[in-house]
């Protein structure tokens, strides 16, 4: 028993997802002030409608048990959440709660609650935020929109972004091996691959990303726009026969980038982070070369995002944008050599 307060039983609600640097702050304080702790996690049906990207309520559940696995001296036990409040305005045995600086004005309401219903008000412990490297408030849904990891670090760090990155020779090998799941499709009919790779998109997409002309006239020709389409008038380092040309005016916005085979610029990343906050379609035309686009793309991007590829004479990559995925691509982009 410290000489600060203790209390019974402190309540914690909330989603959880993707458990964070946050997350893990405010559950450390209510595991400080009390000898119980009760967490309550919003179920799938409360989740999901807050975006299709959360994570599953028992994946949700684990990682909160495998936290408190790790903590001493307090009881901790997880509890599904069926509504706003929970059991907090009924709840006979608890006496704290933790808020955030935004449910606070909800706790007061539980609070007024619990008086109708003859019960003393629970202590409000306010815990605040905390702040990613790069700024903005950790939580789940920047987390979700790709803006930093789940301890407030980006994906891509500033001093990257705003370099030029010669890729190493020794990423040749690994960069040549597809990122993601290929759909094989004849080299001279590149819809079959395509198809194929359409009906592999999972249920719920964020953004379709095409990378490479021949992706992106290929998927036009089937009638389906990409909400980011990069190209360089280029198929396998030969120039494209105007037939084979991308037709531009099938997307709303277009940038361009400077970007030569090898490297990667801030020109290029500047222009993803633009197309990737725009909110209808964008066509970025490459001048140099695309291919290590992906890369950034993923680092970048929200969760859900889809990007195809081709994959010369074998058929179309599609690789989803995951925190496993953005991890992987955060450790190559470290490995290239930053340009003096």
């Amino acid at each position: 028993m410290t000489n600060e307060q203790r209390f019974r039983c402190c309540l914690v609600g909330g989603t959880f997802d993707r458990l964070h640097a946050g997350h893990r702050l405010l559950l450390d304080a209510a595991c400080k002030h009390a000898e119980a702790v009760e967490i309550h996690i919003t179920t799938n049906s409360m989740a999901h409608h807050k975006s299709d990207y959360v994570m599953d309520f028992e994946d949700r559940r684990d990682d909160l048990l495998n936290w408190a696995a790790l903590k001493s001296g307090t009881s901790i036990t997880v509890h599904p959440l069926e509504d706003a409040f929970g059991p907090a305005p009924h709840h006979e045995r608890a006496d704290a709660i933790v808020a955030t600086p935004e449910t606070v004005g909800m706790c007061h309401t539980i609070n007024d609650q619990r008086q109708t219903h003859g019960l003393p008000s629970l202590h409000i412990i306010e815990v605040t935020h905390l702040r990613g490297i790069e700024g903005g408030i950790i939580s789940s849904s920047s987390i979700r929109n790709g803006l930093m990891d789940q301890e407030g670090h980006p994906w891509m760090r500033k001093q990257l972004r705003n370099s030029t990155l010669k890729m190493a020779p020794a990423l040749d090998s690994e960069l040549k091996t597809p990122m993601g799941e290929l759909f094989e499709g004849p080299e001279d009919d590149p819809e079959v691959g395509m198809a194929a790779a359409l009906d592999g998109l999972p249920a719920n997409v964020h953004l379709l990303v095409a990378v490479g002309d021949v992706t992106t006239k290929t998927l036009l020709e089937m009638g389906v726009t990409p909400g980011l389409a990069l190209i360089d008038g280029m198929t396998k380092r030969t120039k494209l026969e105007p037939s084979h040309l991308v037709d531009r005016t099938a997307f709303e916005h277009h940038l361009s980038a400077v970007n030569p085979a090898g490297f990667l610029t801030p020109s290029l990343c500047q222009a993803l982070q633009d197309a990737l906050i725009a909110e209808e379609s964008v066509l970025l035309e490459v001048e140099g070369e695309e291919d290590l686009a992906p890369l950034i793309i993923h680092c970048l991007a929200p969760i859900g995002t889809v990007v195809l590829y081709g994959q010369p004479r074998k058929g179309v990559v599609m690789q989803v944008t995951t925190m496993g995925v953005k991890e992987r691509c955060r450790n190559l982009l470290n490995l290239f050599e930053v340009m003096k």
